[in-house]
């Protein structure tokens, strides 16, 4: 999937915006998924064309427009798997840093 018409949708006030709002409804595993790829940019981690591919998969979590509208039943169902395959596919997400932050952010909607 090209996410490259999507970089005009994050903004980093979005992200966090969608976040708080719907991070009940997103899921934990989707919440973190998301703050991977965030923090895999924000700390550094990520080459040039990887954040090009994270602002993509960001902005489509963000966008109110994609495959499945996220108000419909089972409307993360989509945003799940663009991020999903983000997260697989960069290995900066998997940077142990990462991975601790997204966490770390992550209990404050979850634990």
């Amino acid at each position: 999937m090209d996410n490259s018409k999507y970089e005009s949708s994050y903004t980093e006030k979005g992200l966090w915006d969608k976040i708080t709002k719907f991070a009940s409804k997103a899921g934990k595993e989707l919440v973190v998924n998301v703050l991977k790829l965030y923090y895999a940019m924000a700390l550094g981690k990520a080459t040039p064309a990887q954040v090009a591919a994270i602002i993509g998969a960001l902005g489509y979590f963000i966008s109110p427009v994609d495959a499945v509208p996220d108000v419909l039943p089972g409307g993360y169902v989509d945003d799940a798997g663009v991020i999903g395959l983000a997260v697989s596919t960069l290995a900066c997400c998997s940077d142990p840093e990462v991975v601790r932050a997204a966490k770390a952010k992550a209990s404050e909607w979850f634990d």
